[in-house]
Parts: C-alpha cells; structure tokens; sequence
C-alpha cells in the first residue's frame, strides 16, 4: 500500500510494476532488462513465487477500488526494433496479463488526462544500444565494435543491425538531443553499465545525421528565447524546492518532535535538494512517507552526530562502519521521537 500510495502521489496513478518494485519483489534493472526484450517474462526475475505475486496482486487490486480509482488498461511492448509485446507472467494466463497491464488512476483526472496517461505507458521505449565493457562477438557476422545490441540471437554489431549510418551525439544538450530526435526517423538511446552504481547510465543517443544538422541549426536559431526560458524556469524550480523544503521541514518536525527546528529545515534542505539523488528525492520522499523522511534524519544523525565519516576516513568498510555507529543513531533518533 506504501508502494502504491508513493506512486499515487507522484504521478496520480499507480501500476503493479509500481508495487512489485517498491516492494523490492522485483529489481529496476530487471524491469529495464525487460522492457528491452532480455528477459522472458517479469515473473521470472521476481524474489518470490508466483502464488505470492497473485497474492500481492490481489492486494493492490483491493486497495485501488477502496481508494476509488479508475481501472485502465494499456499495452506494453519491448524497446526492440520488432516492438514485440512484453510478456509479464512465465505462463502467459490472459488473466493474469490483463491484471498486470490494468494501471489505476486518480479519479479527478480527466478522461483526456486519462488517455495520455495510457499513450504514455504503451508508446514503445526507445532502442537500446549498449556501449559494451568487455570483449564480445556478435552473434551475426563474428566482429564486434564498441556499440551494440542486444536481440534474441544474442549482441549484434550495428552494422548487423543497419544501424552503423546513425550518428552518435553525447548527452547533455537536452534540446538538441530532443529534437534531433524528433527529426530522425530511426533513433536509439546509447547506455552503458555503472560498476560502482550498478545500473546502466545513459550516455547518449544514435540519429540519422541530417537530423542532427537541423537539429542544431534549429537550436542556433532560437537560442536567446531559450536562454531566457532557462532563467524563468530555474527561477520557478527555486520557488519549488523552497516550498517542498519547507513542508519536508514540518513533516520531520512531526516525526521527530524534540529535533531541534533549525537541523530540521538543514536536513530538509540538504536531503531535498534537487538532483542531488538523496532520500528526500525519491518517490517516497516527494510523498513525505514516513519511512522515507525518517531514514533522511537517520542520514543526518549518522554524518553529524557519530564517528561515521570518521571510520570511512580510516578505511573501515561503510557496512561495519554504519554497524558500530547504528546505537549511537538509534539513541538520538528515539530521544527526538519522545519529546
């Protein structure tokens, strides 16, 4: 339900792959190596059995009616250039499938909000071209390359997959990126895998090269209207935080009474900061959800009030270290809770 009540509120609806990840039944790089094509089927990456996935199911089906949400089914296909439909259970029930495809909404959107939503959850994700690590061979012609896909015969090279006339062009030009990709007619998104993080990472996109020139004569065109469209837009950003910051501020005073206002409003602003990848940014806590907001102050006390930065400064490893500082924070928390 914390799954689900998280995706509510950040989105105005929740769907199954919501929970199941939430929950951490199931693993977000899994649902990225589905969504991909890689896997078979969702079911068969979860941590638990079938009979538990039904049950969970069952569970967030209840919730979303006592809630008054609206059932809304869409379609799911793979990011392959077959955009073939996604296959959630190793059986293939229609049943079943239909209860994992069904999304539910918030019932003060409208019914054209209501289709975006829809449109948004089928429309195909982008191909995906891996910059590979490691040595490989393509299951095609026997070469390799740095870029390449992966299909069912196993990696291809891009040439093996006519996609070796695309051009590559780097993120971070948001614009530029979006609209040369508007303008190609084949695409693909270019990832690479993070050892230290543990997940692919964007890196860039492939597009046709006559797209990526009129993209940026477009971009040279309008540059000073966008120049001022960034400062009104980080202007309203600031505007934002401020007052996300200030409610996350109140929500930890709720929490944890006898914290002291001033290090509640220097967690709130340290912790929900944008970009910045902290708890206080993530779905839980945009929500304000309780488990989230406490392990924020948790953070807080672990860094300021113990030995922690310390002993990673000395080489213990961050476990142990958070093992040996765990009292000391459980001591603080529980003195800020009872006051």
């Amino acid at each position: 339900m914390r799954a689900a009540e998280a995706a509510l509120a950040t989105r105005r609806f929740a769907t199954p792959i919501d929970v199941l990840v939430g929950i951490r039944w199931v693993s977000e790089s899994a649902v990225s190596r589905w969504r991909q094509g890689r896997l078979a089927d969702l079911e068969g990456s979860a941590q638990v059995d079938a009979d538990r996935l039904s049950a969970a199911m069952r569970l967030f089906r209840g919730w979303a009616q006592r809630r008054g949400l609206r059932p809304s089914e869409t379609t799911y296909v793979a990011s392959t250039r077959d955009r073939r439909p996604l296959r959630f259970s190793a059986s293939g029930d229609p049943e079943i499938e239909q209860a994992y495809r069904t999304h539910w909404v918030a019932p003060e959107l409208s019914e054209r909000e209501e289709e975006q939503v829809a449109e948004r959850l089928s429309r195909p994700k982008d191909v995906v071209v891996i910059s590979a690590l490691n040595d490989w061979t393509c299951a095609l012609c026997g070469g390799t390359g740095s870029l390449l896909l992966m299909e069912d015969a196993g990696p291809v090279c891009l040439a093996c997959a006519d996609m070796d006339h695309l051009a590559y062009l780097p993120s971070g030009d948001g614009t530029l990126s979006r609209r040369a990709k508007k303008a190609s007619r084949l695409s693909a998104v270019v990832v690479r895998f993070s050892r230290s993080r543990r997940r692919y990472e964007r890196q860039g996109i492939l597009v046709e090269e006559e797209a990526l020139a009129k993209a940026e004569r477009d971009c040279l065109a309008d540059e000073e209207a966008r120049a001022r469209g960034r400062l009104r837009a980080a202007a309203r950003r600031e505007v934002e935080d401020v007052e996300f910051q200030a409610r996350l501020a109140r929500r930890i005073l709720e929490l944890f009474p006898g914290c002291p206002p001033e290090r509640a409003e220097t967690i709130a602003r340290h912790t929900g900061a944008r970009g910045s990848g902290r708890v206080g940014r993530t779905a839980g806590g945009r929500a304000l959800e309780a488990e989230a907001v406490a392990a924020a102050v948790g953070a807080s006390v672990r860094h300021e009030d113990t030995s922690y930065d310390d002993l990673l400064m000395s080489g213990v490893p961050r476990d142990r270290a958070r093992e040996r500082v765990g009292p000391r924070v459980d001591e603080v928390l529980e003195g800020w809770r009872r006051a």
